[in-house]
């Protein structure tokens, strides 16, 4: 038992790198792949009805494994009941957590460089620090300001060096924005349904959102998808847009919570960084983007900025000091 607990925070650990990598792969190799015989609103029709299949196929599997074999609990998922508010709720985490968020990154990432797209990934807990200020009253500190402060001029400036770009290996200022949105929406959906998504299971969160997100997406995408090209897709599309659905959509986000179960929030947003660096190498080598000292510039504001505000303390942090500061002086 001892040793199993010891080993949690290095599978933790493991999860969250393993997690960023493959995200970080996905940006070039998903980029490839829409340019390759499949577009943006194919890759996003793609993800949604794979991943949709791939949790409840595999969670099926999972629950009819524990029913026949009592002592792997720790194996399965726990079949849990969701009532019918719950599920209603599920349709509107599956609009910011995934149609939104998806919709906005995958179609960007066909406009713009991957190597773009994957340093705006890391801007995430810049908008979750303004949204938490909104929302939940998170006051915002020097340090925070500072961090939004950097965090803003990087992507500021990816975004005036994509507006002057000639090709999207530099980067497409449409598509740069689009990747923005895609942030934004993820962090609107943590700060909307953090309770929601707390009193669930990994597989049943997944389960439902991405059901939700396949009965939104393939309605509106069908006609599209009816018109296109499938025989000038090539083979190595297809390989990588497998990638895209297995490894990004389904592995990534069942690592993701592994790690976040153990794993402090500032620790596991500082894994966000191995995402430009997968990201970066791998389109530099295969010809896909072209790395210049804007972007580069622009990466060292955003991860300062995102390590100004993952440093920061939150309210609960404050609340705490302030009950240690009260009861040292009564004693």
């Amino acid at each position: 038992m001892e040793k199993k607990r010891n080993s949690r925070p290095l599978i933790a650990h493991l999860s969250m790198f393993d997690a960023c990598a493959i995200w970080g792969l996905m940006a070039p190799l998903g980029k490839d792949a829409m340019t390759h015989g499949l577009d943006g609103l194919t890759m996003v029709s793609m993800r949604v009805a794979g991943g949709m299949f791939l949790f409840w196929v595999t969670s099926l599997l999972m629950q009819l494994f524990k029913s026949r074999t009592p002592n792997t609990n720790n194996l399965s998922p726990v079949k849990e009941h969701v009532p019918v508010r719950d599920r209603l709720m599920f349709c509107g985490a599956a609009l910011f957590g995934l149609v939104f968020n998806q919709c906005c990154y995958t179609i960007g990432l066909s406009l713009t460089s991957p190597i773009n797209a994957s340093i705006v990934t890391t801007s995430m807990p810049i908008f979750a620090m303004i949204l938490a200020a909104v929302i939940l009253k998170e006051p915002i500190t020097g340090k925070k300001a500072l961090g939004v402060l950097m965090g803003c001029s990087g992507a500021l400036i990816l975004i005036l060096t994509s507006a002057a770009a000639t090709t999207d290996k530099v980067g497409d200022i449409r598509g740069d924005l689009l990747c923005l949105g895609a942030q934004f929406s993820f962090a609107l959906y943590l700060s909307l349904f953090n309770p929601l998504i707390r009193r669930y299971s990994v597989f049943t969160i997944n389960r439902w959102m991405f059901l939700w997100a396949t009965i939104i997406v393939i309605p509106l995408t069908m006609p599209h998808l009816l018109s296109l090209q499938w025989s000038a897709v090539t083979v190595s599309a297809w390989w990588e847009a497998a990638y895209v659905v297995v490894f990004g959509t389904f592995i990534g986000y069942i690592l993701t919570m592994i790690g976040q179960r153990t794993l402090r929030p500032t620790v596991v947003s500082i894994y966000n960084y191995v995402q430009p660096i997968v990201s970066v190498t791998v389109s530099i080598i295969t010809g896909i983007g072209i790395f210049r000292w804007s972007q580069a510039l622009a990466v060292i504001l955003v991860f300062v900025g995102v390590w100004q505000v993952t440093k920061s303390k939150s309210r609960r942090d404050m609340e705490r000091e302030a009950k240690r500061d009260a009861s040292s002086k009564e004693q």
